[in-house]
């Protein structure tokens, strides 16, 4: 692109370090074209890979193995591996994506139940491994065992059903102990281990280069924090950090592998796989992980990356199982199971849903990023230590005395999806004639017609704890996401959706029980049976809310229907999916990784957005009227200090190569760091080449007077076919050309004369305008 790099003082430095040290040397002129120049063709921080030069160098690599391989046995079995290294790199993605994702859910469990208590039998059990063993448990109180002490228990003899200040103190204490580990290890080594990457990989993916972002540090630190993160209490989820995680190790795999390391453009075909491997660990959903990566995520995704994908999505998810056995029922997350089918009007409900699930979306996305400006453009964004511990106090202190903000989202979801059955003990299943069971008595039944469901005592009281819990997550969730640690907003978002789903749907259960003589429900809720079914309602405002913030559609009911294994819930999840997209469209247009994106000014040019103004290439392209001309290389004629000269008073990515300043005839284009690259290497290694040298882009030397020192030739590195449009060209068919194509630059030409260049972020910049906000925004921060 043709923008800032940061390190030009660098370049500067070097090139006048080569400007005092250059001497006499001999006649030989070395042709640069014939010798492969390390560094050439790579990239430098915070800039655009060019997709058709990677594409195309691919390419040429394959054609000449492929050739090779008709003339030798060795050159055959070396084609043949080079064919399988794709498979045999996405096999070690998925098997260590999934051995670190059952290592941070065994540590996750068992740190979030350390807040509470401690397993007498070994500290290193968590609090449902502790009572497994137990044999003086019931099976309705299989989560009460005396193995299991509590802290005030421990230290003072307090009954364990007692809430009590010693417990509350403890739960406080490390909450703001693993909220403080986390924050200080994100910043002490890796920065950027904290958010969730996806708005990052998303960037990256679209060829942006952001160097250490999916480096080992990063990897480490971030599998670190991310348990300690969770562990914490603060609404955040580890799904969405998971594919970070899962990015990484796959950036990191690669370098074992020359295709993938020394190509930019298979690299983000593995990257791409790599995403959906991070769902797939995540919810236990390879089919909705693909579809996330292909749906949500990825800028190039051929359909030999689709079968990768779900190849390396399948062995994370068993190897997630083989790690963890017993920590996701049948590989997935929330797996339920639910008995009664829905009905026609129930679509009704389901449509609210949609509609809260939206509101809730636009709500979040306003909020956050007015929370996130608000911390970028004051003092309080400069004490992120400071900020991570009041939000981790205050959500530990008021989250505690409620059972339902207490327990981890997770945990909190799977009991806002259960379907009640026989020998449950929630207070979500209490119901009149039944301590625990939806059966009820003979008695009930006949008092209701309907089966034992009219509310009792405790469940009123935890649809008041649920209307609370309601209140804080949302509000809690907006301070949190954003903050330096490793924070997700799958789990966050899907607990305010399950919520409301299951208050909306006790609501619904309990109006068909008192008005089943009326018409509305006569028809489909017979006489001794449950009609509805809250946990579905739960399962519907969950997938309502995360589709309101991320957009997702055909991705996320796939993934639902995953969690669940019915396909007879595909229509309520697509009705609540598809409403939940459209009213947050309504109210904002972009999801929570697309504002984001935005917020910190990455250049990412998204597909989604349509461009429909009537602007021309010329109104676009630079230098306009006020600035100074550009920037150009002759073909001959500049010499090495002059070449040297235009690099270290220049701020830009590449240069167009012209035939003379006069003409201003188009040759091609080269990049500043391949230009800078080979001049030094001339300088090193050409005898002879001094300041005075000439620099060629001709593959003819011209004739030189006596005695002149040997040229450089640097046509090897130009660019001779650079995509190039009219002055009249339509704005909105260049914005096309670099969505599909993924260039860094576009020439502007008219009859074969140069006339201006148009960058990726000069699109970004007009587009911002077009809209109505900041120009300036657009820049990497």
């Amino acid at each position: 692109m043709y923008e800032a790099i940061p390190f030009i003082s660098i370049y500067s430095s070097f090139i006048r370090a080569h400007l005092k040290n250059s001497g006499a040397r001999s006649e030989l002129l070395r042709d640069l074209m014939d010798d492969t120049v390390p560094g050439i063709g790579t990239y430098e921080d915070f800039n655009t890979i060019d997709w058709v030069r990677e594409k195309s160098k691919d390419r040429d690599r394959h054609r000449e193995i492929t050739n090779k391989s008709k003339h030798s046995t060795v050159a055959l079995l070396f084609s043949i591996s080079d064919a399988f290294s794709g498979w045999l790199l996405m096999l070690l993605i998925g098997l260590m994506s999934g051995a670190l994702a059952g290592g941070i859910d065994i540590a996750a469990h068992w740190m979030t139940d350390l807040k509470e208590g401690v397993c007498l039998n070994g500290f290193w059990f968590n609090h449902e491994h502790c009572c497994w063993a137990s044999n003086e448990t019931t099976f309705q109180e299989r989560d009460k065992c005396p193995q299991w002490k509590s802290w005030a228990e421990l230290m003072d003899g307090v009954s364990e059903g007692r809430v009590n200040v010693l417990n509350h103190f403890m739960y406080v204490s490390w909450a703001l102990l693993f909220a403080f580990l986390a924050v200080i290890l994100v910043r002490a080594f890796a920065p950027y281990a904290c958010g969730s990457g996806i708005p990052e990989i998303k960037t990256i993916l679209s060829g942006f280069i952001i160097r250490g972002y999916l480096g080992k540090w990063t990897l480490i630190i971030k599998t670190i924090t991310l348990v300690l993160a969770v562990s914490s209490g603060l609404s955040l989820g580890k799904e969405g950090p998971l594919v970070h995680v899962a990015c990484c190790c796959a950036n990191i795999l690669c370098h074992f592998f020359t295709k993938y390391r020394r190509n930019e453009a298979k690299r983000r075909e593995v990257l791409s796989a790599a995403s959906a491997v991070g769902v797939s660990v995540a919810f236990g959903a390879p089919i909705g992980g693909v579809l996330f990566s292909l749906e949500e995520v990825s800028y190039y995704f051929p359909l030999k990356t689709l079968w990768r994908s779900f190849f390396a999505a399948l062995v994370a998810a068993f190897t997630l199982r083989y790690i963890n056995p017993f920590g996701n029922s049948r590989l997935v997350l929330f797996y339920v199971e639910f008995h009664t089918p829905w009905h026609l009007l129930e679509l009704i409900p389901f449509v609210l849903l949609g509609i809260f699930g939206g509101l809730w979306g636009a709500f979040f996305i306003h909020a956050n990023i007015a929370w996130c400006r608000l911390r970028k453009n004051t003092r309080l964004g400069h004490y992120p230590v400071i900020e991570v511990l009041v939000v981790t106090l205050l959500t530990a202190l008021l989250a505690f005395p409620n059972e339902y903000t207490r327990m981890s989202s997770s945990e909190l979801i799977s009991e806002l999806f259960n379907d009640c059955g026989l020998l449950d003990s929630s207070k979500l299943c209490d119901y009149t004639g039944n301590s625990g069971s939806t059966s009820g008595s003979v008695n009930a039944t006949a008092a209701n017609g309907l089966g034992a469901r009219l509310a009792g005592p405790k469940l009123y009281t935890a649809m008041w704890q649920l209307a609370l819990a309601l209140a804080f997550k949302m509000f809690i969730t907006v301070a949190t996401f954003g903050m330096k640690v490793p924070s997700g907003l799958f789990i966050p978002s899907m607990a305010v959706g399950a919520i409301a789903g299951r208050l909306l749907g006790v609501g619904m259960e309990q109006l068909a029980v008192h008005n089943h003589e009326r018409d509305i429900f006569r028809g489909w809720c017979s006489p001794g049976a449950d009609c509805i079914t809250p946990g579905l309602y739960a399962m519907v405002g969950a997938a309502a809310c995360l589709g309101g913030v991320t957009r997702m559609t055909v991705s996320l009911v796939v993934i639902m229907f995953e969690l669940t294994g019915g396909l007879e819930y595909i229509v309520p999840l697509m009705a609540a999916a598809m409403t939940s997209k459209w009213v947050a469209d309504a109210l904002s247009r972009e999801s929570i990784y697309e504002a984001h994106i935005r917020l910190n000014g990455y250049p990412f040019l998204e597909a989604k957005e349509e461009f429909r103004h009537k602007t021309l290439a010329t109104d676009v392209m630079r230098p306009r009227r006020s600035d100074p001309p550009l920037s150009v290389l002759t073909q001959s004629g500049m010499t090495v200090e002059e070449v040297e000269r235009l690099i270290s008073d220049t701020t830009y990515s590449g240069f167009p190569v012209v035939i003379s300043q006069l003409s201003q005839r188009l040759v091609g284009f080269v990049l500043r760091r391949d230009l800078f690259i080979s001049l030094e290497n001339a300088r090193r290694h050409q005898d002879g080449v001094v300041s005075v040298s000439a620099v060629l882009f001709t593959e003819c030397e011209s004739p030189a007077s006596p005695g002149a020192p040997p040229a450089v030739k640097l046509r090897s590195i130009l660019d001779l076919s650079p995509f190039t449009v009219t002055v009249h060209t339509s704005m909105e068919i260049v914005v096309d050309i670099f969505r599909k194509l993924g260039l860094r630059q576009c020439l502007v030409i008219q009859n074969g004369r140069l006339l201006g260049i148009i960058t990726k972020k000069d699109i970004l910049k007009h587009m911002a305008q077009m809209a109505n906000r900041d120009p300036e925004s657009i820049l990497f921060n």
